[in-house]
């Protein structure tokens, strides 16, 4: 076929009311796998702990798949949002054939290229191994490099699904693509419950590859009508764009990747559980994290993208300056709960098999550290929203690359000190931290929130965790009853009055966002 021209439509566009329903709905749908996929992460995490506990067997599987995880953040989960959905929303508005043209190209390339680093990766798995976790002892080594080849073939789906997912959301079809990660821990679960008595660790290898098949598997519904065709043409000007529009983003991974080769490096010289340990605490870190970012893009991304494109500036650094209140609405009694709360949490989702309660006490006490970086890890998401509506990628990408650094800096300097993991987790605190104050002094030419009251709104959630705080302390010292019922009342009444103080406190965000899932519910109903 001949040099493909940008796409033009030939349907009119939909109504406004019409374009508003499908907003809503896609952003309730994408809420609710995103829950889904959060609550289904922490049961795998909480079966991994019971089966394996902490240790060498886990130590070694964290490190192994961290390999084909970095592989497929870098070739397409990077380009997914940056690059091919934008793109392939363009050519699913015009001719159907351009657009299948177009999508087929795309996973030809992504297909091949990936294969092609698979297998070289296969092959040299020890030296991946030896960089990524040079210090395991040889047997152990041994061991991480046959899982890596075994993992790497997982690859090659999860990028068919990540390809999958991208045409599917250009099509504005939200459903199964929404509940792809699901389906992914759902099939390491499996592995470890039915497969441990036959293949020990090696069962969570086999659960990321039917995770990696099920990805696949509950997506082709999506691409009934579809008109592949074995074409590959790097002169297609849609090919062109995507490449410009993820070479930003890549760069940022590279440097995102450099970062987990040194904590994974550092973690393996370690005493073992070191890492097994910090895959714990963080999994606990990215919940909360998740929830908000998928709350703040319910609440107000939608607006924010439009506002941009329309150069409505003083109505977009309104809308972010809520975005960010709503941010610090929930990330902030998200962090004091976690302190109040961090070993009864730990014990009641992990204590359990073999994850003994010395195993809760280390879990709790890598907890601890990492939460003074989740307030900046979730303000950085609503920076990055405001640079990616304004269709600058390259500055936060570059930002990454300052953020290892302090990582790196502080990681080392610690260790000196003989911190051991504590060190790690600090590093990774202060990673995050320095990240969102570099990209905040950066976005300077594009968020104003002078007179938008953020520190006021700052302050009220501080008094009214506070609040909440005492609340839970005060009732962990009176409840009767085990860990599960003290942490559900506690928990319970601790969120109670951290919204009633903010209700009594006027909390602006608070309103904003009640009103905001309010009317995204009453527009799905109708």
């Amino acid at each position: 076929m001949s040099q493909a021209s940008a796409p033009s439509p030939a349907t009119p566009p939909a109504p406004a009311a019409t374009l508003a329903r499908r907003i809503a709905v896609a952003a309730i749908l994408i809420a609710v796998g995103n829950i889904a996929s959060r609550v289904l992460g922490l049961a795998r995490e909480s079966v991994i702990a019971g089966t394996f506990s902490r240790g060498t067997a886990v130590d070694v599987f964290t490190a192994a798949s961290t390999i084909p995880t970095t592989l497929y953040d870098l070739l397409i989960n990077g380009a997914i949002s940056a690059a091919l959905v934008p793109v392939f929303s363009e050519y699913a508005e015009g001719d159907e054939r351009e657009f299948w043209h177009i999508a087929s190209i795309i996973i030809n390339l992504a297909l091949v290229v990936v294969a092609l680093v698979t297998a070289l990766l296969i092959w040299q798995a020890p030296l991946a191994v030896t960089v990524l976790a040079g210090g395991f002892k040889d047997d152990i080594r041994a061991q991480a490099t046959q899982m890596v080849r075994l993992l790497l073939p997982a690859v090659v789906f999860m990028a068919l699904s990540g390809l999958v997912t991208a045409i599917l959301y250009a099509r504005q079809r939200f459903l199964l693509p929404a509940f792809t990660t699901s389906a992914y821990n759902a099939g390491i679960i499996a592995g470890a419950l039915l497969l441990t008595p036959v293949l020990g660790p090696f069962s969570l290898v086999a659960g990321v590859l039917i995770g990696a098949v099920m990805q696949v598997a509950l997506q082709l519904p999506g691409l009934r009508g579809m008109e592949y065709r074995p074409v590959i043409d790097l002169r297609h000007p849609g090919v062109r764009r995507i490449l410009r529009l993820y070479a930003p983003v890549a760069m940022g991974i590279g440097f995102s990747i450099m970062g987990i080769v040194l904590d994974r490096n550092l973690a393996s010289r370690l005493p073992s559980s070191a890492l097994s340990t910090m895959r714990y605490a963080t999994t606990l870190i990215q919940f909360p994290l998740g929830l908000v970012a998928a709350a703040v893009s319910f609440a107000v991304l939608p607006t924010l993208s439009r506002q941009a494109s329309a150069g409505d500036e003083s109505a977009f650094q309104r809308t972010l300056a809520m975005g960010i209140k709503v941010v610090l609405l929930l990330i902030v009694p998200a962090t004091a709960g976690l302190a109040a709360l961090a070993q009864p949490v730990v014990a009641v989702l992990f204590q359990h098999g073999s994850f003994a309660a010395q195993d809760t006490q280390a879990v709790a006490r890598a907890l601890l550290l990492y939460l003074p970086g989740l307030p900046a890890a979730a303000i950085d998401q609503m920076l990055l929203f405001a640079f990616y509506a304004h269709k600058r990628t390259l500055a936060p990408n570059l930002v990454q690359g300052a953020a290892v650094g302090i990582y790196a800096l502080t990681a080392l300097s610690l260790l000196a000190l003989n911190l051991g993991v504590s060190a790690l987790v600090l590093g990774n605190s202060a990673q995050w931290v320095g990240h969102m104050l570099v990209l905040l002094v950066l976005s300077r030419g594009i968020v104003n929130l002078r007179g938008a009251r953020v520190g006021e709104a700052l302050l009220k959630s501080l008094l009214a965790s506070a609040a909440m705080v005492g609340a839970i302390l005060l009732l962990l010292r009176v409840l009767p009853g085990g860990v599960l019922v003290q942490l559900a009342l506690a928990g319970g009444a601790g969120a109670a009055v951290y919204f009633g103080a903010s209700a009594l406190l006027r909390v602006e965000a608070l309103d904003f966002f009640i009103g905001a899932l309010t009317r995204r519910l009453r527009r799905s109903r109708t």
